[in-house]
């Protein structure tokens, strides 16, 4: 009897690491895979909207992402530092990485437009799963841009700072969080080659001395006001024009 509880126990220490990898592979398999937002009518409206401005053409600077990209709307900071440079915002709020895949890949987004320059920021809406599942996902991203446009250069940003899911004091950023939001940029920076792709990890700017978050720049601790918007752009413009030469 005894013999045959060790046995079992053992079985289960096997078991155990393996039920974890299949779950893993699931969830890594599932950002992955391009899945677009049809039960979403605001989603459809929007990416039918980007397929009218991408039908234009005209487009040396694209913006690609979710909320956050999608809320630079037509604001002070768009007007001065990006629409110069003939940019457009293709943020859809809500997107998750395997949307953003979909988009790029199915949703022809990127037809008719040969932008120079995309502006990558993804992965808060996916924040829920592991660190290394993520990084994936970005990387999947900026693997199917260098091959529908080989010429244009990805601007790859580090995911931001967020504030704790279950805020005790919102303003301070969850250990967790900080820990996972490090492991996500410290694995897409690797995907800078100096080249094609850069990385930028600006997160720090919208922090305060101390490392907190500010309701100034981030009213909800997640997107950004309208000064989290001119940090953004401040901090990149320089980069966009360069890589735009």
């Amino acid at each position: 009897m005894k013999r045959l509880f060790a046995v079992t126990l053992m079985a289960a220490a096997f078991a155990l690491p393996t039920a974890r990898s299949n779950a893993q592979d699931a969830k890594k398999n599932a950002v992955l895979t391009p899945v677009s937002n049809q039960n979403d009518k605001n989603w459809i409206d929007r990416h039918t909207k980007l397929l009218e401005i991408a039908s234009k053409g005209d487009v040396d600077v694209l913006f690609l992402g979710d909320s956050i990209t999608e809320r630079w709307a037509n604001n002070s900071a768009w007007k001065k530092s990006f629409a110069p440079l003939k940019a457009a915002n293709f943020g859809i709020g809500g997107d998750r990485i395997e949307h953003l895949l979909w988009r790029i890949t199915e949703g022809k987004e990127l037809e008719g437009i040969t932008p120079k320059v995309a502006v990558l920021l993804i992965g808060a809406n996916n924040f829920h799963l592991d660190a290394t599942v993520i990084s994936d996902g970005v990387k999947s991203i900026v693997v199917e841009l260098r091959k529908a446009k080989p010429q244009m250069k990805v601007l790859l940003l580090g995911v931001f700072p967020r504030g704790p899911r279950k805020p005790i004091d919102p303003t301070k950023v969850a250990p967790e969080d900080q820990t996972k939001t490090k492991a996500i940029n410290a694995g897409i920076a690797k995907l800078a080659d100096g080249k094609n792709v850069f990385f930028m990890d600006i997160g720090a700017k919208f922090l305060d001395s101390d490392g907190n978050l500010s309701k100034e720049n981030m009213p909800d601790f997640l997107h950004l006001s309208a000064k989290g918007y001119d940090i953004w752009a401040h901090s990149i413009e320089g980069t966009v024009k360069e890589l735009l030469k």
